[in-house]
C-alpha cells in the first residue's frame, strides 16, 4: 500500500489537499468517494512512518472521537455507521482521512483495533490494546468512556507540564535578554564614559567592562551558543543510547523541575496500568506496554528491571520497591492492593496521590520562581549602579576637594 498526495472537491465545491494510503489509483478514488471528495489529481507521496505527519492529529481531537464512537455504539448504531458519521463531522482533515482508513480497513475484514494498528503516531500501544480488550470482553463502550475520561486527564496533565518547563524557561529568557541588553549597549556607553575621566577603577567595574567586552565581540557566539549546544545534545541522544539515558537522567535531577517531571511520568505510567489490568490485561504485559509510553530512559530501565523480577516470581510491591520507582507510601499502597486483589483501585489513587502532588509542586515552584526572579535582576542592577556609578560619585568628589 502506498501514500498519495491528493486534490479533490467536496459536495460544496471546496478545495481539499490531502495525503491518503491506496493500493492503486482505483482505489485511491474510491476511498476519496467514501469521505464524500471527488477526486481532481494525485501523485505518490514520499512514505511516511505511521502513515501521516507526526502529531497532526491531537488528543482534543481523540477525545471527541472517543466521546461520540462511546455514544453511538450505545444508541445501537452500527461500528461503520458511526465512524461514518464521526468521519463526515472531523475538520480536521489528517483525521478525517484516518477514520476513512479505518472504515475501508474494517469493510475488509478487520476489526477496529486491527485498523488502527496502521496508525501507531494517532492511536498508541494502550489506546489499542485496550480497544482490543473492549471487543474480546463486549464492553467496548465501556472502555471508550474510559479512554476519554483518561484522556481528559493527560491532557491535563500535559497543561500540568508546560507550567513546569515554559514558565522557567520564559523566566530564564527574560533574565538572559536584561542582561544581554545590559551588557552589549547600555554597559558600553556608561564605560567609554567613566574610562575617559582618567581615574582608576575598582576591581568590581574592571570585571564589569571586561565582562561587556567579550559580550560586545563574541555576541553572535553567546546566541549561537544554546542552539548549536542543543542540537548537538539531540543528535547525540539519536546516534548514542548512554548519552540519551544521561539526558532523561538529568531532568529527573534538575532543581524543582526534576522532581515535578518524575512525579508527572509516574502519575501516567500509573493511570495506564489500572486501565490496562482493569480490562484484563496480564500484569507483565501491561508493565511492557508501559515501557514504550514513559518516554524516559531511566524510568524506562527501571519497569524493564521491575518487569523481569516479576517474571522471576517476585511480588509487584516488591519488584517496583527493588527498581525504586517509587516512594515506601506509594509501594505500600501498592502492597494493599496487591493482597486485596484491588490493584487496579490501588494504582488509581497512586494516580490521584500524584496528580494532587503535581498541583501543589507547580503552585510551589511558581511562587518561588517570582522572588528569584526579582532577586536576580535586583542584584544585576545593584552590581551595575555599583560598578558605574561609583566611580562617578568619586570623580564629583575629587573635583569638589
Amino acid at each position: 500500500m502506498s501514500i498519495f498526495q491528493y486534490k479533490a472537491i467536496d459536495a460544496r465545491g471546496k478545495s481539499v489537499v490531502g495525503h491518503i494510503d491506496a493500493n492503486n489509483d482505483a482505489d485511491l478514488e474510491q476511498r476519496l468517494k467514501c469521505m464524500g471528495l471527488d477526486i481532481i489529481s494525485h501523485r505518490p507521496a514520499r512514505q511516511r512512518r505511521g502513515g501521516f505527519r507526526h502529531g497532526s492529529v491531537g488528543r482534543p481531537e481523540l477525545i471527541t472521537f472517543c466521546f461520540h464512537l462511546e455514544q453511538l455504539i450505545r444508541a445501537g448504531v452500527p461500528m461503520l455507521e458511526g465512524l461514518v458519521d464521526l468521519r463526515d463531522s472531523v475538520t480536521n482533515q489528517q483525521f478525517r482521512e484516518t477514520i476513512a482508513a479505518l472504515i475501508t480497513d474494517i469493510e475488509g475484514g478487520k476489526t477496529l483495533s486491527q485498523a488502527m494498528e496502521r496508525f501507531p503516531r494517532v492511536f498508541n500501544h494502550v489506546f489499542i490494546h485496550l480497544v482490543r480488550a473492549g471487543e474480546l470482553s463486549g464492553a467496548l463502550p465501556k472502555i471508550l468512556a474510559e479512554l476519554t475520561e483518561t484522556l481528559k486527564w493527560q491532557d491535563e496533565l500535559v497543561s500540568h507540564t508546560k507550567k513546569v518547563v515554559m514558565y522557567p524557561a520564559f523566566v530564564a529568557i527574560v533574565v538572559l535578554s536584561v542582561i544581554f541588553f545590559l551588557m552589549t549597549y547600555l554597559v558600553p556607553q556608561l564605560v567609554s564614559f567613566i574610562q575617559n575621566m582618567g581615574n582608576e577603577l575598582p576591581a568590581h567595574t574592571r570585571a564589569l567592562i571586561y565582562i561587556s567586552d567579550i559580550f560586545t565581540s563574541f555576541w553572535h557566539l553567546i546566541l549561537a551558543t544554546p542552539v548549536v549546544v542543543v542540537a548537538l545534545i539531540k543528535y547525540l541522544k539519536r546516534v548514542n543510547p548512554s548519552v540519551h539515558y544521561w539526558t532523561d537522567d538529568l531532568k529527573l535531577h534538575l532543581w524543582f523541575v526534576g522532581p515535578i517531571l518524575r512525579k508527572i511520568i509516574l502519575a501516567r505510567f500509573a493511570n495506564n496500568f489500572a486501565l490496562m489490568y482493569s480490562t484484563g490485561i496480564p500484569i507483565i504485559e501491561c508493565i511492557k506496554i508501559s515501557e514504550t509510553l514513559v518516554d524516559n530512559k531511566v524510568i524506562e530501565g527501571a519497569l524493564e528491571r521491575a518487569r523481569l523480577q516479576i517474571g522471576d516470581g517476585i511480588g509487584l510491591s516488591a519488584s517496583f520497591e527493588a527498581a525504586e520507582l517509587f516512594p515506601t507510601l506509594i509501594i505500600r499502597m501498592i502492597r494493599v492492593g496487591e493482597n486485596t486483589g484491588a490493584l487496579d483501585s490501588s494504582l488509581s489513587n497512586v494516580s490521584y496521590f500524584y496528580n494532587r502532588e503535581i498541583k501543589d509542586s507547580i503552585e510551589r515552584v511558581q511562587k518561588l520562581i517570582e522572588p528569584a526572579l526579582t532577586v536576580v535582576l535586583g542584584a544585576l542592577l545593584g552590581w551595575l549602579m555599583i560598578s558605574v556609578l561609583g566611580p562617578i560619585y568619586d570623580i564629583i568628589g575629587n573635583i569638589g576637594m
